[in-house]
């Protein structure tokens, strides 16, 4: 069976209680109409300065990890903008580079998919 969710988004310092997520499900389809499948959320750790070295007081945020559905990326790709809503891939960039801020393992199992 083929999967029809494979674009995983970012959505930064947003606080979703496991008992929200139908509730966030249905805000993208009623608000967006697109389908979106949640993935997790994860803490990130600190910024780092120019030497490599933690920042302190930065980390801490709450980012959102889900899929949007295939056939809908043509719908959200732009209005997603607006909610702050990032692709994977830009954020693991080498351009932003932010990849320092989740854990190894999350990004090893999440290798971009363009």
């Amino acid at each position: 069976m083929e999967k029809k969710f494979n674009q995983l988004c970012v959505w930064p310092g947003t606080l979703l209680e496991e008992n929200q997520i139908p509730d966030f499900i249905n805000f993208f389809k009623e608000e967006m109409g697109v389908r979106v499948e949640y993935k997790t959320t994860l803490i990130t750790k600190p910024d780092l300065d120019e030497n490599g070295n933690e920042e302190p007081e930065t980390g801490g945020r709450h980012d959102v990890f889900f899929y949007i559905h295939d056939e809908d990326i043509p719908l959200f790709a732009v209005p997603r903008l607006s909610l702050g809503v990032r692709w994977w891939e830009d954020v693991i960039s080498y351009n932003e580079n932010s990849s320092h801020l989740y854990p190894q393992e999350f990004i090893q199992d999440n290798p971009p998919t363009w």
